[in-house]
């Protein structure tokens, strides 16, 4: 009886290497957070002029909640763009991404103050933070598990802390360049042309990062899902996929008591450390971002040292200890960032200025940002492992894709071996693509 055997084309082997992965991925996503946290560092300043009123603090209050809406619809954005990641690959879901955030941000450059257009000025600026937060929402994961997908087993947490690396470098550089205009501008020039150049920038940094972004290929494991047509070929398929059974148990599960834990801790060491210092203890803007540029610069390698480091000793234990030690040493170390300003106070005790340590306010929030390290150099690569590829990037299943594929062909052809009355041996094997069967590079 004559025997049958599966043909399998062969994946185009990428013609670089895992740094440029890595770069490319990253850059992409330096930059993505980058235009995401102009507006944040620029929320206090930004509030009267898209949001005037006489309360000061209620003209905040509104700069902060359409702030607040570009984080409200990024799981939209993960849920969007991880469905598009799944079914039409990696490579091109980074492209819109990227371009939505690139448009979006330097249209928020150009927009027309509350003064000129009225109250249609922060309509459209909400409307703006809601894209970059979607475009966010689908860009961090898709490199993540772009990065995943290259790298191999024993150092994935190493690999993959290069892409935890870049919201603190994001806000690093949108931090510099603002302090830049700041620094060499008038306040009344700033206040009325200046503050729209750091947006416009991002419109060099986008295409930039397109450019690179368009040498890449699809991730090889991505390939191999699709030749053996293992991958989600559409949203109805994709949402079954995603949501059957206790997914979503496990992912509200690992979303609220992981990842929410998490972003307290980077928010926390670095916004609210830059925002307490600025609003409450009365630094100058000089004085707060100078100190932040050195506690991030310092900080950002131990990314990856806690990123190596769950490579070896597992990432959960990492993450919770930095929740942990965050939780009970937050409050004193608030009390000495006060003590540090050396604050000046007026007749009624509120603070007007500050002689600050700086210093001792820098190791201050050095020692909030190696929290952030801590908490979140390690975690792409556990929600890597956590979830199996095939739904929002990922779903149930820490065994790894090759052992999968392999498992899952292996399967097939011993099925149809024994529906032929064929002998399971010789034909099963033959019938693996040989690319499922390599070792890993």
């Amino acid at each position: 009886m004559a025997t049958t055997t599966t043909a399998v084309r062969t994946v185009t082997r990428p013609t670089y290497g895992l740094p440029f992965v890595i770069t490319a991925a990253s850059a992409g996503t330096i930059i993505e957070w980058y235009d995401f946290y102009l507006y944040a560092t620029l929320t206090p300043f930004l509030a009267p002029i898209f949001f005037p009123s006489d309360n000061p603090t209620a003209s905040a209050l509104s700069a902060f909640a359409a702030y607040a809406a570009g984080f409200l619809v990024r799981p939209f954005g993960a849920v969007v763009f991880g469905a598009l990641g799944d079914i039409i690959g990696r490579k091109y879901t980074f492209l819109v991404t990227i371009t939505v955030m690139g448009i979006a941000t330097v249209l928020v450059g150009l927009l027309p103050t509350y003064a000129q257009i009225g109250v249609i000025a922060p309509i459209i600026l909400v409307v703006l933070r809601l894209a970059q937060g979607l475009a966010l929402g689908g860009e961090y994961g898709g490199a993540a598990i772009y990065v995943a997908e290259h790298a191999p087993d024993n150092k994935r947490g190493l690999y993959t802390s290069w892409i935890q690396t870049t919201a603190t470098l994001g806000f690093f550089l949108a931090l510099a360049i603002i302090l830049f205009f700041r620094l060499n501008m008038s306040a009344q020039d700033f206040a009325s042309q200046g503050w729209r150049y750091p947006f416009w920038i991002s419109a060099v940094l986008v295409v930039l990062a397109l450019y690179i972004r368009i040498k890449l290929q699809e991730t090889p494991l991505f390939a191999r899902l699709k030749q053996a047509k293992q991958s989600v070929t559409g949203a109805g398929n994709w949402a079954s996929e995603a949501f059957s059974g206790r997914k979503i148990g496990t992912i509200l599960l690992v979303l609220i008591g992981l990842t929410a834990g998490q972003g307290v801790v980077w928010y926390q060491g670095q916004f609210q450390a830059n925002f307490f210092m600025t609003t409450y203890l009365k630094l100058t803007f000089q004085q707060s971002y100078t100190i932040m540029l050195w506690a991030v610069a310092l900080g950002t390698p131990f990314f990856l040292v806690f990123g190596w480091l769950s490579d070896k000793i597992g990432r959960k234990v990492i993450i919770l200890a930095g929740c942990l030690i965050a939780a009970v040493t937050y409050l004193p170390i608030y009390h000495a960032m006060t003590d540090a300003a050396n604050v000046k106070r007026d007749a009624t005790g509120l603070i007007t200025g500050a002689d600050p340590n700086t210093p001792l306010l820098v190791a201050l929030v050095w020692i909030q940002v190696i929290y952030v390290t801590m908490v979140y150099g390690p975690i792409a690569a556990f929600l890597v492992e956590y979830f199996r590829e095939g739904a929002l990037h990922l779903a149930l299943d820490p065994v790894p894709l090759r052992e999968r594929l392999v498992r899952r062909h292996a399967a097939a052809a011993l099925h149809r071996a024994r529906r032929r009355d064929l002998s399971g041996g010789q034909q099963v094997v033959r019938a693996i693509p040989d690319q499922l069967l390599r070792p890993a590079d």
